[in-house]
């Protein structure tokens, strides 16, 4: 059994990571679940949540906007619709742009459903922004 898995992460705009890690723990469409070395391969789908890698006994944060996860021979793939490293988020930007979702979602209340699910949608990803960089400010 290894003793690291390999993580590989990848938006469309580019990779995030390709490095060794002792666990990740991943936002999946039926709930939450963890990956250690050893696990048994599969597929999932992902949904709009935190991504959370544990390495050499530190925890990083990744805030992922849907995609896929996949596990086979210790080698944990991450295709993600976009994904954005918590250390590289702006937390002032983030609770800006937070704010303005809540503003939009509040105005689309008022108008038709399948745009306020859509601005619904847009806070819940801003939020969980400000959520991934409120861990790394000091």
């Amino acid at each position: 059994m290894a003793e690291k898995l390999k993580l590989e992460l990848v938006s469309p705009e580019r990779q995030l990571l390709d490095i060794e890690v002792d666990e990740v723990v991943a936002p999946g469409v039926e709930g939450d679940f963890g990956v250690l070395p050893g696990h048994t391969p599969f597929l999932t789908a992902l949904r709009v949540g935190e991504l959370v890698y544990k390495q050499n006994g530190v925890e990083d944060y990744v805030a992922i906007d849907r995609g896929f996860f996949e596990v086979v021979n210790d080698k944990v793939t991450v295709l993600a619709e976009s994904a954005e490293l918590g250390r590289e988020i702006d937390l002032e930007e983030a609770i800006r742009r937070k704010l303005e979702a809540e503003k939009a979602l509040e105005a689309a209340r008022h108008e038709d459903e399948m745009k306020f699910r859509k601005v619904e949608a847009e806070l819940r990803r801003e939020l969980l922004r400000v959520s991934v960089a409120e861990r790394y400010r000091k």
